[in-house]
């Protein structure tokens, strides 16, 4: 194991879809990650092919190829591997009809619609990066009155409560009593944006249903349905650079689409 050589332990579990880099990460720290036999005490290691990496005792499973799915979440799920409160999540509800996979991104317990799963953790970390700029597209039904005016003014991004928001595509779909149904597109996806943005609107969220996340979109796919992106077209939707090339040249096909 050398400290310049080969790649950051992390990026390695990650990329064998054993689980995401952070999580990979906190995994080392709990001391549960050797190297040729020996527990790391940090995750600043780098390791090359000819390193034997075990989790828990365990090889690394075999690396396959980047797989992706679209999945339309319900209402009432955690995108978490396990909940201290006990709550249902979306592994295990999916444990049965899918490999182990990582959430590309998360949604609250309450949002619906479209979560992208897949089987690569490094290919999941790449992708949910702001700094990717792919637009993530939601349909909100709120309570109270706004106008399509008032939402104009805050295309430009917005200040929060000290936190900046980068630009918001938003207009008013639809009336529906004392609803509104509304579009929003942001880039960026920090925690509960679209919530954070209509409370500073004066609406009060009651439905949220994320429709698109780059190039995917929700489209027709059944409330709990999941769907397997074909490899062709995963492949010219995300970029064939990230399937051959380095994580730099991965990167910067990635956040060019």
């Amino acid at each position: 194991m050398s400290a310049y050589e080969g790649e950051r332990i992390a990026k390695v579990i990650a990329r064998a879809g054993l689980c995401s880099r952070r999580d990979a990460e906190r995994l080392i720290t709990e001391g549960r990650v050797a190297v040729n036999g020996k527990v790391l005490a940090t995750a600043a290691a780098n390791v090359t092919g000819r390193d034997v990496i075990t989790v828990d005792g365990k090889p690394l499973p075999q690396r396959e190829e980047p797989r992706l799915w679209r999945y339309h979440k319900p209402a009432g799920l955690v995108v978490s591997n396990r909940d201290p409160q006990g709550r249902p999540t979306v592994f295990e509800k999916l444990r049965e009809q899918l490999p182990r996979v990582v959430s590309i991104g998360r949604l609250d317990i309450n949002t619906e619609g479209l979560l992208l799963l897949t089987n690569d953790g490094e290919l999941a970390r790449q992708m949910e990066l702001p700094s990717s700029g792919w637009i993530r597209r939601y349909r909100v039904r709120a309570f109270g009155q706004v106008t399509n005016s008032a939402l104009e003014k805050i295309a430009g991004g917005v200040e929060i409560e000290g936190v900046r928001y980068g630009p918001v595509e938003a207009k008013v779909e639809r009336i529906q009593g004392d609803n509104r149904w509304l579009t929003i597109a942001i880039r960026e996806g920090k925690n509960r944006e679209v919530k954070r943005i209509c409370e500073h609107l004066g609406l009060q969220v009651n439905r949220l249903i994320r429709t698109g996340f780059g190039p995917f979109q929700l489209g027709e796919l059944p409330r709990g349905g999941i769907e397997e992106v074909h490899p062709k077209v995963m492949k010219a939707s995300i970029g064939g650079t990230f399937f051959k090339g380095s994580h730099a040249d991965r990167r910067r096909k990635i956040q060019g689409s």
